[in-house]
């Protein structure tokens, strides 16, 4: 493994473009396959022509999201926080803030499985379940989150941590192995392990198996690194930890899960809304969210690939070589979303039909719902050149350790313009106007975020 001193290059001399793309593809791979960790269990239930248990598995989603969440409150507080410290060269400190993100996402997931177990069906009904989804939503939430939450926020976790030290290939594979073993295992346990009627089950279980061997791979991987870069698992490391490192880690990582789980509200809101007109409108949505989310993950992929870079030049104070990473970043960002709003609108119904069948089961209900996701994705693939420009701003927030700027930008683009947004358009143009909600707000948070971006550069004299 290669030591750290190896890794400044990357971080302080290669040529920009070069510098963000070697971070990036492998992250932007890591996140295409993190997709398809969540959505291959979609397109293999998909195929059975079951739009309850599409819609399921769709609710369940909203309660896997928060996983994500507090592996960014680990992930990214701490990656972010190591990251400049590495440019200060502070490694030492380093060690303790990583040790302190480990054990923090273990403690923290175990916490979330146990609350999930004890509530587990007010929970589901709150978020929409009725009887015909109830029993899928369970079966998946039990064996993906209650079962399964310690490997899931700690694969995530750890390839966070990997990335920000310059190990952003070792991340991918990790992540991008398990997606594979995922894709091998599905069919396996939904169509010959388990008797027909138990897909979403058989789905369940694979996406569990394949979460532990991802995470048993990360956690070797980081133990070997550790030896020469500033990475550790050894609880002794907690003692050492300064109190200053705490409080600039939660000062990022907070408002990072803030985020997450403000999305996971959102998506309740969205849920309990289409709920309002029936179980195949949900269904739809929910092939639709996952759709939606490839062009999703190759821009988080490039903004996670830039955060080290800007925020280790930002403690290093090379902040010429900052900026040129922002602006790039930004470039490439938008380039990338446009081509993908093009493709999704010319290829919309194929790619509908890669989560969903109209062939078997109930031919009307799998029709209509079929329609609706159509309709849908033709709306909403719109917001994703200003996605990007609300991820690229908060990824530079949490960069340079802005956790107010990040926070205020959460607030705004979630409970400020998009629930607020929904409800307002669905009662005047019902359900598509839910649908064109998230344009709307995401524009509408794109402007704050920008101006956030712009006052803290300026309040730092880093413009």
């Amino acid at each position: 493994m290669a030591k750290i001193t190896d890794k400044r290059a990357l971080f302080e001399s290669m040529p920009v473009t070069r510098a963000i793309w070697t971070m990036a593809i492998p992250t932007i791979i890591s996140q295409l396959i993190n997709l398809v960790y969540n959505t291959v269990d979609a397109i293999f239930i998909g195929q059975a022509g079951n739009a309850y248990m599409v819609a399921g598995v769709s609710l369940a989603f909203t309660v896997f999201m928060m996983t994500i969440a507090f592996a960014n409150l680990f992930g990214i507080g701490g990656g972010s926080l190591i990251a400049r410290l590495i440019g200060r060269r502070e490694d030492s400190c380093a060690k303790a803030v990583s040790s302190f993100s480990f054990w923090g996402a273990v403690a923290i997931a175990a916490l979330y499985a146990l609350l999930i177990w004890l509530f587990l069906e007010p929970i589901l009904t709150f978020l929409g379940a009725s009887d015909n989804t109830m029993l899928y939503a369970k079966q998946y939430v039990f064996c993906v989150i209650i079962l399964g939450c310690i490997p899931l926020v700690l694969s995530l976790t750890t390839s966070h941590l990997l990335r920000n030290v310059g190990y952003a290939t070792q991340a991918s594979i990790g992540l991008s192995g398990g997606g594979i073993l995922n894709i091998a295992l599905d069919p396996l346990f939904m169509f010959v392990l388990l008797p027909r009627g138990n897909e979403v089950l058989g789905a369940a279980i694979a996406t569990l198996l394949s979460n532990v061997c991802s995470c048993v791979y990360l956690l070797i991987v980081m133990a070997r690194v550790s030896k020469n870069a500033p990475l550790s698992m050894n609880p002794a490391r907690l003692k050492t930890i300064r109190k200053q490192d705490v409080a600039e880690l939660f000062a990022v990582g907070i408002p990072s899960a803030i985020l997450t789980g403000l999305f996971d509200v959102g998506n309740i809101f969205l849920n309990r809304l289409t709920a309002m007109h029936g179980d195949l409108e949900v269904a739809a949505m929910g092939i639709v969210m996952r759709a939606e989310r490839l062009p999703n993950a190759v821009n988080i992929g490039l903004c996670q690939g830039m955060l080290p870079i800007v925020a280790y030049n930002y403690a290093a104070k090379n902040h010429e070589r900052m900026r040129s990473v922002t602006r790039t970043a930004r470039t490439m960002g938008l380039a990338v979303a446009l081509v993908c709003v093009v493709l999704i609108e010319v290829f919309t119904e194929p790619i509908v039909e890669v989560f969903f069948s109209s062939n078997v089961g109930d031919p009307t209900a799998a029709a209509a719902t079929l329609a609706f996701a159509v309709s849908f994705l033709n709306i909403r693939c719109l917001a994703s050149p200003v996605q990007f420009l609300n991820y690229h701003s908060s990824y530079c927030l949490q960069a340079m350790g802005d956790g107010r700027g990040t926070l205020i930008h959460a607030i705004c683009r979630i409970l400020v313009f998009y629930v607020p947004m929904m409800y307002a358009l669905n009662a005047v143009f019902g359900m598509l106007g839910i649908v064109w909600a998230l344009i709307a707000s995401e524009a509408l948070g794109a402007v704050v975020a920008i101006v956030l971006l712009r006052l803290w550069l300026r309040k730092q004299n880093a413009v």
